[in-house]
């Protein structure tokens, strides 16, 4: 998701020290200005994180498997109407989770905008080169822009839900104002009919919290959810992203317990290795100190 300028710029940040490859590295250009149009011509090679995501074989497959996986999920709760939906009805900290019933409420699926639908490929170009600012985040996502394309796979799983009785219903944090925009350009990509307060929500169009979890709240009272989407935590629920929780609190919460039972049941976690709140952590946070290894903890004297 293009979550806030915040969240952005943070990503602009970690994209400049990301490393590449002597060998996979041009000549640099001897003046900025020529550094500058290699950029713009393409003849630079993109972010690794931007690489993987947006123009890779595998991430395409990764996507993919994802939908299929979320379409036959679909397709048994439908044939067999769950008791609950897979949207949480309160934080349940150290017990058992308990979801909201489903009663007998139409059935729908809930999907991420941002690098779960869509891949922004026109923004995230320019955040590639560094022309990324909050004007230009604004009027990208108020453009109805057709400079994006279908997160592989996506398409696909809303006209099998669709096909199933399933509403698709869009939920993005992107601000008010890019409604319409949104809209338009999830219409041109063929993930219509996207009409807001139908089936799109924005920030701030539940009253009860501006976050994902009252979107959740409010959509959970009228429909079934038997299927969520979405490229970060914060599209299950927000208490993993909580303040103050630190790296591996919030992998843990993800990997064990309740939570983990949810992968592939119902939640569907689409890869974003470019941007987001899962982006952060020191070494000995990433790499605790007590798994590191090195040739000499194992008294390795070879080459001395």
């Amino acid at each position: 998701m293009i979550r806030n300028w915040a969240r952005l710029s943070l990503a602009t940040l970690a994209l400049t020290g990301c490393a590449t490859t002597p060998a996979a590295v041009p000549p640099a250009p001897t003046a900025p200005v020529a550094a500058k149009a290699a950029a713009i011509e393409g003849d630079s090679p993109a972010p690794a994180r931007m690489q993987w995501l947006y123009g890779s074989a595998e991430g395409a497959a990764e996507s993919i498997q994802v939908y299929h996986a979320m379409v036959d999920y679909v397709r048994s709760a439908v044939a067999d109407r769950p008791h609950d939906s897979v949207v949480l009805a309160s934080d349940p900290g150290d017990g058992p989770a308990q979801f909201v019933p489903c009663g007998d409420k139409p059935f729908a699926a809930i999907l991420d905008v941002d690098e779960t639908a869509i891949l922004n490929l026109g923004y995230e170009a320019l955040l590639a080169e560094g022309r990324a600012n909050r004007q230009n985040l604004i009027a990208y996502q108020t453009s109805g822009t057709d400079k994006a394309a279908p997160v592989p796979g996506a398409l696909y799983a809303v006209k099998a839900m669709r096909q199933m009785g399933v509403k698709v219903i869009y939920s993005t944090n992107r601000d008010g104002i890019a409604a319409a925009g949104t809209a338009q350009t999830l219409d041109k990509l063929g993930f219509g009919p996207a009409v807001h307060g139908d089936t799109l929500f924005l920030r701030g169009d539940a009253s009860s919290n501006p976050e994902k979890d009252g979107r959740r709240e409010t959509l959970s009272q009228r429909y079934c959810v038997v299927a969520m989407a979405g490229d970060q935590m914060g599209d299950f629920a927000d208490l993993f992203n909580a303040k103050g929780l630190n790296i591996k609190t919030r992998r843990s919460m993800a990997a064990h317990g309740w939570a983990a039972k949810m992968w592939g049941n119902g939640w569907f976690l689409l890869p974003n290795p470019t941007y987001g709140p899962g982006l952060r952590g020191t070494m000995d946070e990433v790499f605790p100190p007590d798994k590191r290894w090195t040739p000499e903890s194992m008294g390795n004297t070879a080459g001395k």
